[in-house]
């Protein structure tokens, strides 16, 4: 697989936990205002940004896999212009908000374990 974008988690926003319950996660770079904060996983991204990925990509949170179902059009842009996107854990294949990467279907209780500060959150293309 090759590596398309690598960030590492610096906070958990305090209501996280509550979107996450519902399959959803709001990635901020760090340095967002306090407001988005509350909601948001803020993040470091490590390197630069690669080609957006595809359905069939993975998404890799702590060592787990997450196949991507769907990518919203201005989602990608938006990681690499502000290091922000939504994660949506339904497994939909067709994104309800342009700014969105929808993955399979994931408990939001497997998601939420794996959001811990220092973790690495990575953006795969399969071969």
């Amino acid at each position: 697989m090759t590596l398309l974008y690598r960030t590492v988690i610096t906070t958990i926003g305090p209501d996280v936990a509550d979107l996450a319950e519902g399959g959803v996660v709001i990635l901020f770079a760090e340095g967002a205002p306090p407001e988005l904060a509350e909601v948001a996983v803020l993040h470091r991204a490590e390197g630069e940004v690669g080609a957006a990925p595809r359905p069939g990509d993975v998404l890799r949170i702590g060592g787990r896999e997450f196949s991507i179902t769907a990518i919203g059009e201005t989602a990608w842009k938006k990681v690499a212009d502000m290091g922000h996107v939504v994660f949506n854990f339904s497994g939909v294949v067709s994104p309800d908000r342009p700014g969105e990467i929808c993955l399979e279907a994931t408990e939001g209780a497997d998601v939420l374990a794996l959001l811990v500060p220092g973790a690495a959150i990575e953006i795969l293309a399969r071969a």
